[in-house]
């Protein structure tokens, strides 16, 4: 298109011609301009706007679809979670209950083999067998009781002493020394030395008062072997056996003898010595052998009969727990990987937010926009009107008296006095005389009364 060719080249030519004020119709066209642009951002914006709301709308339904189905795999999580710490914390119980009675079982490890605590065992009941005998005797014989069962319980009463001595073995030499061997070494030193020494003695005691006992029965044989010589070496020939009164004598001295034998050896101070040395000893032996022999057969019954066969339960427990937390953690590892997945799938999503405050964006560059356009528009119009009403201004003063006259009875018909827009066609111009004249363009133009006249019958 030829630039002579534009509206608004034509518009500005007419304007010039006619002396109207150039900046009102740059206003205009300014304001115009301004106008369309902002029509053409806000279109751009209610379709920016709209395709937001689009992405929010989905992103909202993706991610509620997503969270439902993260939430199914979190209380599978949650679950399977707890399922296996609750079987962690009793397998780990159980290690514990493990070590602990693996370790009592090494603390209750005993010093003697269990050989070793059954010798112990026979040599104490075989102490307390000889008390009770020697005791039998004593209650017998010493006290003169002849009722059987009476004896026999008085003399399991005193052999039982031995049973009495063995928890103060137990709690003042054996047990101080098991907990604190470095400061009770020394009275346990002392007490076996002096028990040692003390059977030394009783052995010493009753060998000799063996000795003396074997010498006894030796003489006495010798003298029973010398009254039967005697009672021998008579007649054998004759019919009745007399003996003569001097082999009666040696017989009898013999029998005396015999006798003051047994006397003496019964009251010999080593009798005496070896009972009372031997019921001592056999009760403090018999206690000291059942201190040492109980024990022993305690922790071997503790090791073998008990912590074995708790540790072999727990040993199953173990297992089986074992056994049922692999499946778990198999289950837990694959739930946790789904949840891994949709957790990374809901963070690929566009934010919500980020979403929220693009659309609020828009909303307020859209209403800034609506607010441009609103005193764009209210610029170009009132521009519109300046125009108008300074070519109006301009024709009205190239008419002539008549003109103006007949004018004003026009536009006194008219019945709500509208205002007159004066619009001038493209490329037209008026002269003074109101006539149609040739404008520089060489195209014909209006005088001012016709053009007055076009706009006002234009407006009817």
């Amino acid at each position: 298109m030829e630039p002579t060719n534009n509206p608004d080249f034509q518009h500005g030519y007419t304007s010039g011609v006619e002396g109207v004020n150039r900046e009102t119709y740059e206003g205009y066209l300014s304001s115009q301009v301004n106008t369309d642009w902002l029509q053409e951002r806000i279109q751009e914006k209610r379709a920016e706007l709209t395709t937001t709301e689009q992405k929010l709308s989905e992103a909202t339904d993706a991610r509620r679809t997503a969270f439902a189905e993260l939430q199914n795999h979190t209380l599978q999580v949650e679950r399977l979670d707890k399922q296996v710490k609750q079987r962690e914390t009793d397998r780990l119980a159980l290690i514990t209950d493990r070590d602990s009675l693996r370790e009592r079982r090494a603390k209750a490890a005993p010093d003697y083999s269990l050989v070793a605590g059954l010798l112990f065992l026979i040599a104490g009941i075989s102490f307390l067998a000889g008390d009770l005998i020697i005791s039998h005797e004593i209650v017998a014989y010493a006290l003169n009781i002849r009722n059987t069962n009476e004896a026999w319980a008085f003399a399991v009463g005193l052999a039982m002493v031995s049973i009495l001595l063995k928890p103060a073995y137990d709690r003042l030499i054996e047990k101080p020394y098991h907990e604190n061997p470095e400061q009770n070494q020394s009275k346990y030193e002392k007490f076996k030395i002096t028990l040692a020494v003390f059977s030394v003695l009783t052995l010493a005691v009753l060998g000799w008062f063996r000795y003396e006992a074997y010498r006894t029965d030796q003489l006495k044989a010798a003298i029973n072997k010398s009254v039967r010589q005697l009672q021998l070496s008579t007649d054998p020939t004759a019919a009745t056996q007399v003996l003569s009164p001097s082999t009666v004598d040696k017989i009898e001295k013999q029998l005396s003898e015999s006798s003051e034998l047994n006397l003496a050896l019964v009251n010999s101070p080593w009798a005496l010595l070896s009972f009372v040395l031997s019921g001592i000893l056999f009760a403090l032996a018999g206690a000291v052998c059942l201190g040492i022999a109980l024990p022993v057969l305690s922790a071997f019954w503790f090791r073998w009969l008990q912590a074995d066969i708790k540790l072999w339960k727990l040993r199953r427990r173990l297992k089986r727990l074992d056994a049922e937390i692999a499946p778990l953690e198999a289950q837990l590892a694959e739930q946790r990987t789904q949840q891994h997945v949709l957790q990374h799938n809901l963070d690929l999503l566009p934010s919500l937010e980020e979403l929220k405050e693009q659309r609020q964006l828009a909303i307020s560059e859209l209403n800034e926009f609506l607010a441009e356009l609103k005193l764009a528009q209210t610029d170009s119009r009132i521009s519109n009107f300046n125009d108008g009403y300074g070519q109006g201004e301009a024709n009205r003063q190239a008419l002539s008296d008549e003109e103006q006259q007949q004018l004003r009875r026009e536009m006194a018909t008219r019945q709500n006095g509208k205002r007159v827009n004066g619009v001038n066609r493209p490329g037209e111009t008026h002269s003074g005389n109101g006539s149609a004249e040739k404008g520089t363009n060489g195209k014909a133009q209006l005088r001012p009364y016709q053009t007055i006249r076009k706009f006002l019958s234009d407006d009817m």
